[in-house]
């Protein structure tokens, strides 16, 4: 019964932040609120040993993130089905300027779009994203640097980018 409180802590806490992370990295509300809940389906089956770890959080995310390459990968057909066939999220729309952003994330390569996401929206340090995609910090800065960029001139471009 403790294993099941402190995981219903844990998805309480970090379930928000995990959709709003995918979100910008996917760009749909439906699928990241999806590779989230399956996130946390692999989490709880193995409970027992990731609330042992420093951050079962990173686990998760990690996990997220990996599940949206692979929809992409095999599936971007039906992906986009599902995004004219779901309701509308609960709450509030994105403020135009969030839509601008994703739109503007959307149109930069994956590992640059993921290294900003994950560095200026997620708060991880570059040390730790480098450790989480196995490669060396530099390489992390490059794709940061690249990709501020890149959207700097994606978002002053107001004529590419649609507003909702």
């Amino acid at each position: 019964m403790a294993d099941e409180t402190a995981f219903a802590e844990f998805y309480r806490a970090t379930y928000p932040g995990l959709v709003a992370e995918l979100y910008a990295f996917t760009g749909g509300m439906a699928e990241a609120q999806d590779v989230v809940q399956e996130a946390f389906t692999r989490a709880w089956s193995r409970w027992g040993r990731l609330q042992s770890y420093d951050q079962p959080r990173a686990w998760v995310a990690r996990v997220g993130y990996r599940l949206a390459v692979s929809r992409w990968r095999r599936a971007r057909d039906s992906v986009a089905m599902l995004r004219r066939h779901t309701p509308p999220p609960d709450g509030p729309p994105p403020s135009e300027a969030s839509v601008a952003l994703v739109a503007a994330l959307r149109r930069i390569p994956a590992e640059q779009r993921r290294a900003l996401v994950l560095h200026h929206m997620a708060g991880h340090p570059v040390a730790e994203i480098a450790r989480s995609e196995g490669v060396a910090e530099g390489t992390i800065k490059a794709r940061l640097s690249r990709g501020r960029q890149r959207l700097a001139e994606l978002l002053d471009d107001k004529e590419e980018i649609p507003h909702a």
